[in-house]
């Protein structure tokens, strides 16, 4: 493979997009998931040096990421498929306790972006809702959330296969997100100091 430009201008690895000197992929291990994953990305989000929806796709065997603002709706009703977006004012609910989808649709992007994806696309909003267990904390420290429960896309995708591919358990996928950011926190160590 050969290399790409990143946005920065710098030489980047194709496969994880990160620049050369700080890829990722040696940290990436394939793991199984029963339940499929699609991923909604907005384009801004894309571009962000920090993707960490990028990283999950690459490290699920069964994973799909989709870039745009505009998704066709046969990636979620094909199959029996649930959000993983918390629910809103007005919404149905959560999915039914012990039920078990064949795909987990996620919106990726900032807070207000993955709002729109979903506001923009009827099919998708109302899809059923699937709750991450209370109490998680975020490791994703060098980007701010606007809440104190805000995971970050990799993590969120993680805690939802943990649930519904249990007893299965998906804590090697977030290696490559734990280097990427030791590597951040220690890049502003160096700065600072």
């Amino acid at each position: 493979m050969s290399c790409v430009s990143s946005p920065s201008g710098r030489l980047a690895c194709p496969r994880c997009r990160r620049p050369v000197s700080h890829c990722l992929c040696a940290h990436v291990r394939i793991l199984s998931n029963r339940t499929r994953v699609i991923v909604l990305q907005h384009p801004d989000e894309a571009r962000h040096p920090l993707n960490t929806a990028r990283l999950a796709v690459l490290g699920l065997a069964d994973a799909e990421l989709h870039v745009g603002l505009s998704f066709p709706s046969s990636l979620w009703e094909d199959e029996e498929s649930w959000l993983l977006f918390p629910p809103e004012a007005g919404h149905a609910g959560t999915a039914a306790p012990g039920a078990r989808p064949r795909r987990l649709i996620v919106p990726d992007g900032t807070w207000r972006q993955a709002r729109r994806l979903v506001r923009t696309h009827p099919g998708l909003a109302a899809l059923p809702r699937l709750p991450l267990p209370p109490g998680r904390g975020s490791r994703y420290t060098v980007r701010r959330a606007c809440f104190e429960s805000a995971l970050a896309t990799i993590e969120a995708i993680a805690a939802a296969l943990d649930t519904l591919d249990a007893p299965a358990r998906h804590d090697a996928l977030l290696a490559p997100f734990t280097a990427l950011v030791e590597g951040q926190l220690a890049a502003a160590r160096g700065a600072a100091g």
